[in-house]
């Protein structure tokens, strides 16, 4: 089961940086230039979770595997790119491939780094990249629209129905994410890769001395993102470049606090990223490893399951589950077990974030 994130933004706002800081590798080369970014670069990162070390330390674990999603690292998108400008629609064909928008802004000022526009405006430049965004859509449907208005098939009737309400809502402007579908028109967007649908984290790239309190600019987005009811962080990416170059985690975490900060801001951008594809995580817990696995919030428990192998969901009997805080209180599975903490949960659990599971399974 694959997530991924699309990394979007202007050109020389950081994005490249920042990927490299994620991924912890310089595969996205970052300089100083619009459209240095051509191809789109991909890459896994763990998703951070405070819970497998105290897990792993109970259980004795030889190893721990983080749940992972994809980021990827698209090119700067401009003012008409989606007439084409800079490359555009080859652009904006890799956003169509993403589950969730990671839309970097720049908050900060720098004389020796270009930018595409001439001054630092966050708000200018999240609508010109939004506008391009809506302008691609509202294109997109409308090729739909030409396509299916040859038929004469009833069926399509609710299809062309909820694409004059698409083209309607985009026109005035406004992201097809904000727009209240019935669960039938969700249905039909979903097969329809529309940008403007997919939820969006903005992230405020700041100076280094800005990044334990924001500033002026990141105000601006703060206050932008709260009418939108969307999610923002502010981060460093010079300074994340630097806390990825630092192997020793007790190091790594003693500069994030000298910094004024709980956590690198990487952190909050990927477990952004998590939270905005609505994902939780369960666990599976033993002397090899410590695994935590990933799935959407509502999944059922053969769903689960099927996420670590198919067998496992083909075959579903039962799940031997604890929760994350009777397995910490009771000291492991074993304590849980005495405390009569484990239960049998069966096809229609609904899994919990935090769960602990054992799949018993035939096939």
């Amino acid at each position: 089961m694959g997530f991924n994130c699309g990394i979007v933004g202007l050109p020389n706002v950081g994005k490249s940086t920042l990927f490299n800081a994620i991924t912890q590798t310089a595969s996205a080369e970052a300089m100083n230039y619009p459209f240095c970014t051509i191809e789109p670069n991909v890459g896994r990162v763990a998703v951070p979770d405070e819970r497998l070390n105290k897990l792993a330390k109970i259980a004795s674990s030889e190893k721990i595997i983080a749940s992972q999603i994809e980021i990827v690292d698209i090119a700067g998108l401009v003012k008409g790119a989606s007439k084409g400008e800079g490359l555009g629609n080859q652009f904006l064909g890799h956003i169509r491939s993403t589950d969730a928008i990671l839309h970097i802004v720049r908050c900060f000022d720098n004389e020796n780094i270009t930018h595409v526009n001439g001054s630092v405006n966050p708000i200018r430049d999240i609508e010109i990249v939004e506008t391009e965004l809506i302008l691609s859509d509202i294109g997109s449907l409308r090729k739909k629209e030409e396509n299916i208005s040859r038929k004469n098939n009833p069926e399509l009737n609710k299809m062309k129905n909820f694409i004059k309400k698409g083209i309607d809502w985009l026109e005035a402007g406004n992201l097809l994410s904000k727009l209240a579908l019935s669960e039938e028109e969700q249905i039909i967007a979903n097969t329809m890769q529309l940008i403007t649908f997919k939820p969006i984290l903005y992230v405020c790239n700041v100076s280094e001395n800005d990044v334990s309190k924001g500033n002026a600019y990141s105000n601006q987005v703060k206050l932008f993102a709260k009418e939108k009811n969307a999610p923002m962080v502010i981060v460093s990416a010079e300074i994340e470049s630097e806390i990825a170059l630092i192997q020793n985690e007790e190091e790594k975490r003693e500069y994030i606090e000298s910094l004024g900060l709980s956590e690198s801001g990487l952190s909050r951008v990927i477990k952004g990223g998590y939270n905005l594809l609505n994902l939780i995580t369960f666990f599976t817990v033993g002397p090899q490893e410590t695994h935590s696995w990933t799935v959407h919030k509502g999944a059922k428990a053969p769903s689960a399951a099927g996420v670590i192998h198919s067998d496992f969901e083909r075959g579903f009997i039962c799940a031997e589950t604890i929760s994350y805080e009777d397995y910490i209180a009771c000291n492991g599975e074993a304590g849980a077990k005495a405390s009569g903490k484990i239960r049998l949960e069966g096809k229609d659990y609904i899994v919990n974030d935090g769960d602990i599971f054992h799949f018993r399974f035939n096939v």
